[in-house]
């Protein structure tokens, strides 16, 4: 069964199918190596984009920092549970959801995390101007997950 990076939505509220689109394609760049452009191309120009305590500002520095997040992986897979919008027809969101990540010395394990998003629309295409991920700790120091928050 092929993976898939949709999520589920309350039922009760709308969201425009572009910013669901927005969402499920942008995990599937993350998940993609040498997607580095693409990646950084998912914000707008003056975005704030926060991992943990790593927190960098514009398209460049951004690109620096996904680059800098694939230095110790060979791969990553997103798997998005929930995103829940801050109203009808709103541009915020929290996500939950979790990763799995594969290491370059062999190891691999999963990390539960959530997210919080501002969205726009640039010239037709949804984009963050916001974006803070919070990962759950724990084990995760004890197979690298900290390196992966302070690279770049």
């Amino acid at each position: 069964m092929a993976h898939s990076y949709s999520a589920s939505y309350p039922p009760n509220l709308s969201v425009d199918p572009g910013i669901v689109s927005f969402f499920e394609k942008f995990y599937e760049v993350s998940d993609t190596p040498p997607a580095h452009e693409d990646y950084a191309d998912s914000f707008a120009d003056d975005a704030t984009f926060q991992i943990g305590i790593k927190q960098v500002k514009g398209k460049a520095d951004i690109l620096k920092m996904r680059q800098g997040m694939w230095e110790v992986v060979t791969s990553r897979k997103h798997t998005v549970y929930k995103v829940f919008p801050f109203g009808e027809k709103t541009t915020e969101f929290m996500l939950y959801g979790k990763v799995e990540y594969g290491f370059k010395d062999g190891r691999e394990t999963s990390v539960d995390w959530a997210g919080r998003a501002e969205v726009i629309n640039d010239g037709g295409k949804w984009k963050f101007k916001f974006y803070q991920v919070y990962l759950v700790s724990g084990r995760s120091e004890q197979v690298g997950i900290g390196r992966l928050l302070t690279v770049g």
